[in-house]
C-alpha cells in the first residue's frame, strides 16, 4: 500500500520535478553569462540584491555576455530585455522603429511630472511637437538667443562665483554650479524667465530646484522596482516616498503654471525668443500642455548638460596632458582671430575646437547623462543577435555599459582618449569625427534623435573653454576615485563634486 502511494505522488509531482529541472538547466545556462535565474522566482533574487547599483550590476552583466545582451524576469510574467549592443540599438531606435515605442507602461510611469512633453508622448502629438522643435532650434534667432543667454549667465554669474572661490581658496560643490547655471540659462531660453539661482547666495528659487531634482530621482526608482507600475498602489497606502513624489511636483507645476500664466495673460500677438513664446505662436495649446513642453525642456537643458560638465571636468583633473591639449587649442584660436582672453568667444570660434569637441565627446561616452532609454514592445520580434523578444516586453539599452565593451570601442575603451574622436581631413588639418548614434546614443538616434544636439554642444564647448582658460580645477583627494552616482532621470554625482579653483 505505501509502495503504490509512493508510485502515485512520484507521477502526480513529476511535472514539478521536470519544471524545478529545466530551471535549474537554464539557471547552470544564464550564471556564467547573463542575469542569474533561479528556479521558480527567475532574476528577482539577484535584482534584490543589486537594485540599489542597477546601472554598474546590469553594465557587468551586458560587458560579459557573448552578445552584449541579457534578460529579467520579473514579478507578473514582466520580462525586461537589456542591451549594448549597437545592432540591436540600431534595430531598436530606427530600423524597427514603429515596434518599440514609448509605451503606455513607460508613459503612465511619468506622466504625471512631463505629462504629454515631447520627451513623455507618441503619435500626433510627438510629431508635432516634433517638428515645431526641430524647425525653431534651426533658426539663427534661437540660436542666438541660446548663445546669448549662456554667455550672460556665464560672464556675470559663473565665472565672478569662481574668482571669489579662488581668491578665497574656497572648497565649493562644482556639480551644483553647473546646476544653477544650467537652470538660469533653460528658463531663460524656455520662458525667458530669471530664475537668479546663481546670483546672491544660491538660495532664489531653491524651492523649485530642490523639488525638480527630487521628482526626477523619485519617479526613476519606479523604473528599477521589482513591481514597475505599482505606483498605484503606494499612492493607495500613502507610502511616504509617493508623497514626497506628489508634493514635489506640485512645487514643479506651480513654478512652471505661474509662468505660463503671467505670459498668457500679456500675451499681445508678438512672437518673443523663448520657447514658449515659439510654441504659444504655432498653435493655441492649453496652458497644461504649454506646461508638460516646459517641463520636458527644463528637464533636457539643466539636467543633462550639468551632468555632462560635471562629469567631464572630474575627468580632466586626473588627465593632465588633455587639459594642455585643451589649452593649446584655446591658444591656437586666440591667435588665428586675434581676440583677447576677456574677449567672449562666438559660435566661428567654437567650431575650430575639435579637439575640446573629442573631450567632451569622450565625457558623454563614458558618463552618457541619460544611460538607460526604455522601449515596449508591440509585437513579437527577433534582434540582429538573433534573440527573441516578446510582445510586451520592455526593452532598454545600456549606453553606459556599451562604452565599456572592447568589442566595440576597443582595448582602451574605459580609457578616457580624446584621440578617438579626431582624425586628419584632406588637408591634413585634425578635426573631429563624429560617431553611429547607435555607437554613441548619448543624444538617443533614429527618429527621436535629440534635436537640441548642436546647442548643447555649443552650450558646453562655450563653459568648458572659458573655464580651462581662466582656471585650474583641482578636484579633492576624496572626490578622485569614481564618485558614486544617483540614478535619477539623469546620471548625478552623489555626493556632488569639491573642488578648488585656481586662477591661471
Amino acid at each position: 500500500m505505501d509502495t503504490l502511494i509512493f508510485v502515485q505522488a512520484l507521477i502526480l509531482l513529476s511535472p514539478i520535478f521536470l519544471y524545478i529541472y529545466l530551471q535549474i538547466k537554464n539557471y547552470n545556462s544564464t550564471t556564467r553569462y547573463g542575469f542569474t535565474s533561479y528556479p521558480i522566482v527567475g532574476t528577482v533574487p539577484e535584482f534584490v540584491l543589486n537594485c540599489h547599483r542597477f546601472l554598474d550590476w546590469t553594465a557587468e552583466v551586458l560587458i560579459r555576455t557573448p552578445s552584449h545582451t541579457g534578460i529579467l524576469d520579473r514579478p507578473g510574467k514582466i520580462k525586461v530585455f537589456l542591451t549594448a549592443n549597437p545592432a540591436n540599438v540600431e534595430h531598436m531606435v530606427k530600423t524597427n522603429f514603429d515596434n518599440y515605442p514609448k509605451g503606455t507602461r513607460f508613459i503612465s510611469l511619468l506622466e504625471e511630472l512631463l505629462g504629454n512633453g515631447i520627451f513623455n508622448a507618441e503619435g500626433e502629438s510627438w510629431r508635432l511637437q516634433r517638428k515645431i522643435s526641430s524647425y525653431e532650434f534651426n533658426t539663427r534667432s534661437l540660436r542666438n538667443f541660446v548663445m546669448e543667454a549662456a554667455n550672460v549667465e556665464l560672464q556675470d554669474r559663473l565665472i565672478p562665483i569662481l574668482e571669489r572661490a579662488s581668491d578665497i581658496n574656497r572648497v565649493f560643490d562644482l556639480q551644483d554650479v553647473f546646476e544653477r547655471y544650467t537652470f538660469d540659462s533653460i528658463c531663460k531660453v524656455a520662458f525667458n524667465f530669471d530664475p537668479c539661482c546663481l546670483s546672491g547666495d544660491g538660495t532664489n528659487n531653491s524651492e523649485f530646484m530642490s523639488a525638480f531634482e527630487e521628482a526626477t530621482t523619485l519617479i526613476t526608482q519606479r523604473f528599477i522596482r521589482l513591481c514597475p507600475g505599482d505606483q498605484k498602489i503606494r499612492k493607495f497606502f500613502k507610502l511616504k516616498s509617493e508623497m514626497k513624489l506628489e508634493k514635489a511636483i506640485a512645487t514643479v507645476h506651480k513654478f512652471a503654471d505661474d509662468i505660463i500664466k503671467k505670459r498668457m495673460d500679456e500675451r499681445d500677438g508678438k512672437t518673443d525668443e523663448d520657447l514658449l513664446s515659439r510654441f504659444m505662436g504655432h498653435s493655441d495649446y492649453s496652458p497644461k500642455f504649454l506646461r508638460d513642453i516646459v517641463v520636458s525642456f527644463i528637464l533636457a537643458g539643466r539636467d543633462t548638460t550639468s551632468s555632462a560638465l560635471s562629469w567631464f571636468f572630474w575627468l580632466l583633473s586626473s588627465h593632465p596632458e588633455v587639459e594642455r591639449k585643451i589649452l593649446d587649442e584655446l591658444r591656437s584660436i586666440r591667435r588665428k582671430t586675434g581676440k583677447s582672453s576677456s574677449e567672449s568667444y562666438c559660435f566661428d570660434d567654437m567650431r575650430h575646437m575639435h579637439y575640446l569637441h573629442g573631450a567632451l565627446s569622450e565625457g558623454l561616452r563614458l558618463y552618457p547623462p541619460v544611460p538607460l532609454e526604455t522601449k515596449d514592445s508591440l509585437k513579437d520580434d527577433v534582434m540582429p543577435d538573433g534573440t527573441f523578444i516578446g510582445k510586451g516586453w520592455f526593452v532598454t539599452y545600456n549606453a553606459y555599459a556599451m562604452a565599456r565593451i572592447e568589442s566595440v570601442w576597443g582595448k582602451d575603451c574605459c580609457e578616457f582618449r580624446p584621440e578617438r574622436w579626431l582624425e586628419e581631413d584632406e588637408c591634413g588639418n585634425v578635426v573631429y569625427r563624429p560617431e553611429s548614434p547607435f555607437k554613441f546614443p548619448a543624444f538617443h538616434g533614429g527618429p527621436r534623435i535629440c534635436v537640441g544636439k548642436e546647442m548643447a554642444y555649443t552650450q558646453m564647448k562655450l563653459v568648458a573653454a572659458t573655464i580651462i582658460e581662466k582656471f585650474r580645477v583641482e578636484v579633492l583627494a576624496e572626490n578622485k576615485n569614481p564618485p558614486q552616482h544617483v540614478l535619477a532621470l539623469t546620471i548625478r554625482m552623489k555626493d556632488g563634486l569639491k573642488v578648488r579653483v585656481w586662477k591661471r
